[in-house]
């Protein structure tokens, strides 16, 4: 069982997805406040193996190098779509190692446009 740590930007309920795991939102943990680098050596020190996060721009603002914590950085924080779509992410958590760095692309669903009405215009 991986101890999984939930980014702020990552909605909470994501938790209640990932039940084979021990999932904290960083809320939770009391962390919410942190940056980046101190989100990541805070969870490395007590242990966490995985933090789920949405921020793209973490691979280049972070020395990611020989770091035991994995990263799974989602496409979205959208939760309409993080919940449609948990398969890649459940998958990304079960084939992940220590150290990883993971993207996942989560496709949002299409939008659904109204016909045009030109008696709206007037």
């Amino acid at each position: 069982m991986l101890r999984i740590l939930l980014d702020e930007n990552i909605p909470a309920p994501l938790r209640h997805l990932i039940d084979a795991h021990q999932t904290i939102p960083a809320y939770d943990a009391g962390w919410a406040d942190l940056s980046n680098g101190d989100l990541i050596a805070a969870a490395e020190a007590d242990g966490f193996d995985l933090l789920i996060t949405a921020d793209r721009n973490i691979r280049y603002q972070q020395n990611l190098t020989g770091r035991r914590l994995s990263l799974i950085v989602l496409s979205t924080n959208i939760w309409p779509t993080i919940r449609a779509n948990p398969a890649p992410i459940l998958s990304a958590i079960e084939c992940i190692q220590p150290g990883d760095y993971v993207e996942v692309l989560l496709n949002r669903p299409r939008r659904r446009r109204r016909p045009y009405n030109p008696a709206s215009e007037s």
